[in-house]
């Protein structure tokens, strides 16, 4: 016999044995996701955040998305844009966007010292 015969048979039938035990830790990692999403998606509609019909929706894109290969998953967006996560930008107090509020509030100040003022001369 071929002594190369053997150590191929032997990478193949490791190779099956590998494959087969991913299979199977793959299929109870999706369970597990699937059971956990469902108590999220349970609780959610619970606290009246979600109702029934969206919790289902949840839980099978959840698991839809992980069955998914890692690659596809974060190109395949929706050409609307409506499926990618918005970045939300939070400014210093210091900036130019509080300005106004800063504006409003020493409009407001003026505007509570002048009653005061007006309150104190005619109590006099």
């Amino acid at each position: 016999m071929n002594p190369f015969g053997g150590i191929v048979q032997k990478a193949f039938y490791l190779g099956l044995g590998l494959a087969t035990v991913a299979g199977e830790k793959a299929g109870e990692t999706l369970s597990e996701l699937r059971t956990q999403a469902g108590k999220l998606a349970d609780d959610l509609v619970e606290r009246g955040e979600m109702t029934t019909e969206e919790a289902k929706k949840f839980v099978d894109d959840l698991v839809r998305n992980s069955q998914k290969p890692i690659g596809e998953t974060q190109t395949s967006s929706s050409p609307s844009g409506k499926d990618t996560p918005r970045t939300i930008s939070i400014d210093d107090e210091d900036s130019e966007s509080s300005s106004p509020t800063t504006n409003n509030v020493d409009e407001l100040k003026d505007r509570v010292q002048a009653l005061q003022d007006e309150l104190r001369r005619l109590q006099k």
